[in-house]
Order: C-alpha cells, then structure tokens, then sequence
C-alpha cells in the first residue's frame, strides 16, 4: 500500500477528541484518522452508487409525468417552507 503525508490543521476541541478515541481503541492519531478518512470516503461513494443506480434512466420527462399524478394537496405543517425573517 502506497502512502502520502498530508499536514492536517484540527480545532483543537477536535483533536483532543480524536486523540481520547484513538487512545480508547487503542491505535495512534494517525491510524484513527486515516480509518476514519476511509469510512467516510466508504460512505460517500456507496450513497453516489446507491443514487446513481436509483436514478438509472430517469429523465426530467419522467419526472413531470409523475408529478402530474401527484395529489394536489396542501403540504403538512411541518413540510411547509417558513419564510425568512427579516433582521
């Protein structure tokens, strides 16, 4: 496995969590990081598959024809948008 160096600035509030974490699971910072890094990265490209493959061929067509069977329907109270509030 190949490896790069890359100097990591951390708010200090983070670090010393990190540093607890990997203390607790019994690994250095780096190895907490790098594992944390990776589960992330994990979980980001298995949402992008996941929507991708969800998507498949579907068309902006596709999407109007949909909405058009759509109950026209006045939202829930808390699915409504509040407007902004002025300062």
């Amino acid at each position: 496995m190949s490896k790069a160096t890359y100097p990591l600035k951390l708010p200090l509030s983070v670090k010393r969590a990190a540093e607890r974490l990997a203390k607790e699971d019994g690994v250095s910072l780096n190895q907490w990081i790098a594992v944390a890094v990776a589960e992330k990265v994990g979980v980001i490209e298995t949402a992008t598959d996941f929507f991708k493959r969800r998507a498949g061929r579907a068309t902006g067509a596709g999407l109007i024809k949909f909405l058009r069977y759509a109950p026209d329907v006045q939202p829930e109270p808390e699915d409504q948008a509040h407007p902004a509030k002025s300062r």
